[in-house]
């Protein structure tokens, strides 16, 4: 069956020349974009209720850049000055270079991971007698807590955002040969969305193994997935399929 119409369970690239761009040029398809879950801050209040009091941490755990943003957002809703002291230990280079949004990056100390959490334990390990903050959504990989608790050091988790699941109902006289999921979230907003929604011809796209198991929980028939040898992006595996089934 040919692919005609792709709809992207994520916003659009803000870049140019985005490997979807050249998808659409390559195979002439039509590709939509659509959050279908979205971020939204808690707000001051929730963050007391956890018995969370900002100046008592030396060191903040950053993961994404999403958590550079909402620290920053409570700090200042809670008016908390965030010292010039403050240890920054970031997953990777680009949550680092997005701190400087919001501080002089020279003049603060920040360590710096390779990508995973596992990378940046050694760096945590070193200065364990810190007493940490970990910002997070309310949804974290089992493996942050676990690598944590391993290393034995002072730790808190803090819930500043909540993955919520965006209003699709506009979509629901719509269809697309292709769905791509890149979270289980997005495969659990489809059916809020859609409780009745019956795949039939609809291709579903998956990125990583625990959005392929949640496909398969959810009874839905995985047609297209990645990271793989041979297709270690999504648009490779999309493009690899249209080829396929020309």
């Amino acid at each position: 069956m040919k692919v005609k119409t792709i709809l992207v369970s994520q916003p659009e690239p803000k870049v140019e020349n985005s490997p979807y761009t050249r998808l659409i040029e390559k195979e002439k398809v039509k590709v939509d974009f659509r959050p279908f879950i979205h971020v939204e801050g808690v707000d001051a209040k929730e963050v007391r209720q956890q018995k969370i009091d900002l100046k008592e941490f030396s060191a903040i755990i950053l993961t994404s850049r999403k958590s550079v943003d909402h620290f920053f957002r409570l700090a200042e809703e809670m008016r908390f000055k965030v010292p010039d002291t403050l240890k920054y230990f970031c997953m990777s280079e680009a949550v680092a270079y997005y701190l400087q949004k919001y501080v002089v990056y020279r003049k603060r100390k920040i360590y710096v991971g390779n990508h995973t959490f596992k990378d940046l334990a050694p760096l945590i390990k070193k200065y364990k007698d810190e007493k940490f903050l970990l910002p997070s959504s309310d949804v974290l990989k089992p493996i942050i807590p676990e690598t944590l608790n391993e290393l034995g050091v002072n730790w808190k988790r803090g819930i500043f955002y909540k993955t919520v699941i965006s209003d699709l109902s506009d979509l629901s006289d719509v269809t697309y040969d292709v769905l791509v999921f890149f979270s289980p979230s997005g495969i659990e907003s489809l059916f809020k969305n859609f409780p009745d929604f019956k795949q039939n011809n609809t291709r579903i796209a998956v990125y990583g193994n625990s959005t392929i198991e949640a496909a398969k929980k959810a009874k839905l028939r995985v047609d297209i997935a990645a990271p793989t040898p041979e297709a270690p992006s999504m648009t490779m595996a999309i493009q690899n399929y249209i080829k396929s089934n020309k």
